[in-house]
């Protein structure tokens, strides 16, 4: 027979077979592990039940991918075809884009604003001698200009719009006033400050004149009125800024045979 210990303190030492109750905080960890949701993508595929039914916009004959709400990262969306696209725009493609349209901007606001090639020399070669526009029945436009004038500069782009608007029907005359040629026809005019555009019928009588910087539709109406054989002519005495014809004594012109 087996010795049975005498120490009855010995006794407590022994366990009973049953397990021991978990505690509350190692359940809870174990309920929550248990009930974790997974953030992984949910695949299911749902075939068409009824071919004959119309599909809608957004369906496909391919299957149709569900996902679970935050599976997806913010920043991106799906597309149709199931691809994500960023939100955020590419730099790469956007920054030459916008280059471009800035260049296009600038071209486009030069081009209304100048006319690149044309000068007052330009002006000045084709424009008629004083003396055979006078003979011809034509009405003319005669402009008084320097070629250090600044504003005579400036408008030449406008006085050649109009001029090839016209030049079937007016004449265009250019006298530069460093020309001592032309000292009589300055004081004739009472030119003190240029540009100077004096507007003459077919007889050579003067109808009137604009001075200095002036809106083209003033140059535009008086020409077109002298094309049309009017009496007067809408703009007959205005001026803007102009230069002031006394700088023209010291450039005067070598040649005074020249007719501009």
């Amino acid at each position: 027979m087996a010795r049975v210990a005498s120490n009855p303190l010995s006794l407590h030492r022994i366990r009973p077979n049953h397990q021991t109750a978990q505690s509350p905080k190692l359940v809870k960890t174990l309920f929550l592990y248990q009930n974790r949701t997974h953030s992984f993508p949910v695949i299911a595929c749902q075939p068409n039940p009824n071919p004959a039914e119309p599909q809608t916009e957004t369906s496909t004959n391919t299957d149709k991918v569900v996902v679970e709400p935050g599976s997806v990262n913010a920043s991106s969306t799906s597309s149709a075809d199931g691809g994500l696209i960023s939100e955020f725009p590419n730099r790469s493609i956007n920054k030459p884009i916008a280059v471009v349209a800035t260049l296009a901007a600038v071209a486009l606001f030069l081009s209304t604003r100048l006319d690149f090639g044309i000068s007052l020399k330009d002006l000045s070669a084709t424009a008629l001698p004083y003396e055979k526009a006078l003979s011809n029945g034509k009405p003319t436009v005669v402009e008084f200009y320097a070629d250090w004038c600044e504003v005579c500069r400036e408008l030449a782009p406008d006085v050649y719009k109009v001029e090839q608007l016209y030049k079937d029907r007016v004449n265009f005359v250019m006298l530069n006033v460093d020309n001592t040629k032309w000292e009589q026809e300055l004081d004739e005019f009472g030119v003190e400050g240029i540009p100077h555009f004096a507007f003459l019928d077919k007889d050579g009588n003067e109808e009137g004149n604009v001075v200095g910087r002036l809106p083209r539709q003033y140059f535009l109406d008086n020409v077109d009125a002298l094309s049309r054989g009017e009496g007067s002519i809408p703009h007959a005495r205005v001026v803007g800024q102009y230069s002031s014809a006394e700088f023209r004594k010291v450039h005067q012109v070598v040649d005074p045979r020249s007719h501009s």
